[in-house]
């Protein structure tokens, strides 16, 4: 049983490698197909071992969690925890270093996996049913603070330059104003879905997931397929020149945010990344990118790793949430079997980062990156029609129309959380089903 369940992790490890590439697929929308297809076998009278698909789940999150740094540098489509290392990534790609850029990110995600698996994994679950127990009554306004913390912190993207006078005021605020509007607007669709959706209840496991690729997937792969920018040359180095000091700053800076985004209800990745480039103010470069493969890792696989921990059962993030309806972790075997597979794929997917990414390059060099993201955009629209229908291509369209406000006006991409934030701070306030009410949600 041990060699299959090595088998299946390695088998999700090496799947995530095709997933990474393509810019805009999530993991999440394969695990929900990878569930429909056990709960399939299942109705059919074939019986499907927890030792087989849990493996190969946690091997796709972990390897999807720091292969995914691929697309995010060198084709500019980002998932929402990625949004940060985005222009620093660009900034490499842009002067022929993207190879150094994304394996930069790649060595950040591998501090984030000795984080979890050698220092979170053993003593974590001991102490944070403790804090759990503490923060349980104030999980609200603590919602309520990150939420007004990633709002007050949109800024204008003019700086002193630009026009004078009130003009200068109103381009400022376009952008902030643009990233308020995008927060709520977002937010309005997150109640109708949370309160009204016109997802089947069949596939309602997946009910956000049509709006989260509008939101974040389509519109990168849009401007992707009509950019006319011409990507230079690039080289590879022998070298990232990356010593103790970088690996320990970005270490902390990334674990403390991937930590708080793993632990706390409803916060993601992305924002964690925020929080923990402001707590800790790197002003390096290399620290900056180094930290969001931490909080990336330590967010996806961490979420889901606490998921397995008998003394929480915390179900957060959408890995965690899927998996919730195949199977219930029962024993301390359960926890170290996922803390081993995370380990064995993470191996396993760092190893691969370095052949992955000279491949991307060639066929960078091959075909057109707009070729690329129109392909992916095909695949993601094809997958979500295949889960929910016609009705999740709409629930698409909406998120896309509104994914795509940021990036024409140059505000935060990160505003679109505010379709999770806001109806689950609202609801966990006591506030959310008075203004179910008041919208003609509710009868």
């Amino acid at each position: 049983m041990i060699l299959l369940a090595v088998a299946a992790v390695l088998t999700g490890a090496v799947l995530s490698c095709f997933l990474a590439i393509l810019p805009g697929l999530h993991v999440y929308n394969v695990m929900g197909l990878v569930a429909v297809l056990v709960y399939g076998l299942q109705e059919a009278g074939v019986s499907v071992a927890p030792e087989i698909y849990i493996p190969c789940m946690v091997g796709l999150v972990v390897g999807w969690s720091v292969l995914n740094t691929i697309p995010s540098v060198l084709l500019g489509a980002p998932d929402e925890s990625a949004v940060f290392t985005v222009m620093p990534g660009q900034k490499y790609l842009m002067t022929g270093r993207g190879y150094e850029g994304a394996m930069m990110i790649g060595a950040g995600s591998l501090v984030g996996l000795f984080v979890l698996v050698f220092i979170a994994g053993p003593f974590v679950p001991r102490f944070l049913p403790v804090v759990r127990y503490v923060l349980a009554a104030h999980m609200h306004w603590i919602l309520w603070v990150v939420i007004t913390f990633m709002l007050i912190t949109e800024w204008p993207k003019f700086g002193n330059r630009g026009p004078s006078g009130w003009r200068r005021f109103a381009a400022a605020w376009s952008t902030l104003s643009a990233g308020l509007f995008t927060f709520f607007v977002s937010g309005l669709l997150g109640f109708i879905l949370l309160y009204r959706s016109p997802v089947s209840v069949e596939d309602g496991f997946q009910n956000i997931m049509p709006a989260f690729v509008g939101l974040f997937a389509i519109p990168w792969c849009l401007l992707n397929a009509v950019s006319g920018t011409e990507v230079p040359e690039q080289r590879v180095c022998d070298t990232l020149n990356i010593n103790g000091d970088l690996l320990l700053r970005s270490g902390v800076a990334g674990g403390l945010g991937g930590g708080f985004a793993a632990f706390f209800p409803v916060v993601t990745g992305g924002v964690g990344g925020l929080l923990a480039g402001h707590a800790t103010a790197q002003r390096d470069e290399r620290v900056f990118m180094m930290s969001q493969g931490v909080s990336k890792v330590v967010y996806y696989v961490g979420a889901l790793l606490l998921f397995f921990a008998p003394s929480l059962y915390l179900t957060r993030g959408g890995g965690a949430w899927i998996l919730k309806g195949l199977y219930t972790p029962r024993t301390w075997g359960d926890y170290y079997l996922a803390l081993g597979c995370i380990a064995i794929a993470g191996s396993v997917s760092f190893l691969l980062m370095s052949p992955l990414t000279k491949w991307t390059l060639k066929l960078m060099g091959r075909v057109d990156y707009r070729w690329i993201s129109a392909v992916s955009l095909f695949i993601i629209s094809a997958l979500v029609f295949s889960i929910t229908g016609w009705i999740g291509l709409f629930i698409m369209a909406v998120g896309t129309g509104i994914g795509l406000i940021p990036v024409l006006f140059g505000s935060r991409r990160l505003n679109c959380l505010g379709v999770l934030l806001l109806p689950i701070a609202c609801n966990m306030s006591g506030i959310g089903e008075p203004i179910a009410l008041f919208l003609k949600l509710l009868y």
